[in-house]
């Protein structure tokens, strides 16, 4: 899927996900283009899971095993993993926003919620993904397509 008709499709979700939860809607679209690669991953396609959200004991929704590529102990290794899979990208949308905000390590972004990038770095801080550069590339992501233009007006 192309980029804008990617934005196109999920940006209203994102904002009202944002007026629930204060994630940033920019933050909640680049990061979904960035793990789902515009909603053309094998993951999102299959599984409709678009933030590449695990699915651990406490999950208890379907589930689709895929493997995954990891950063571990300075390289990239090619890992099984089981993930959440969902009926459709509003559900996905919704689940992530309660990731989010119910997971005790990711509690300090929420001091950055009128920052998008600060907030893409405290998540990647508390461990969201292995990649070291994820914070950096969801940011581009963000400044690429003037993803910020969804976050004014979110709050009303």
């Amino acid at each position: 899927m192309a980029p804008q008709e990617f934005i196109a499709a999920i940006g209203v979700s994102a904002q009202a996900s944002m007026r629930l939860t204060k994630i940033p809607a920019s933050f909640t679209i680049a990061q979904s283009a960035l793990e789902s690669s515009w909603g053309g991953s094998q993951l999102s396609t299959l599984g409709c899971n678009l933030f590449g959200v695990k699915a651990d004991s406490s999950w208890k929704g379907a589930t689709l095993n895929l493997p995954t590529k990891e950063f571990l102990s300075g390289k990239w290794v090619i890992v099984p993993a089981t993930w959440r899979k969902y009926a459709n990208w509003l559900d996905c949308l919704n689940d992530h926003g309660a990731f989010i905000t119910g997971n005790k390590r990711y509690q300090p972004a929420f001091a950055h919620t009128g920052d998008p990038e600060a907030f893409a770095k405290a998540i990647a801080v508390a461990g969201y993904a292995t990649d070291p550069q994820y914070s950096g590339k969801i940011i581009s992501v963000i400044r690429t397509h003037n993803l910020t233009s969804f976050d004014r007006g979110a709050h009303d």
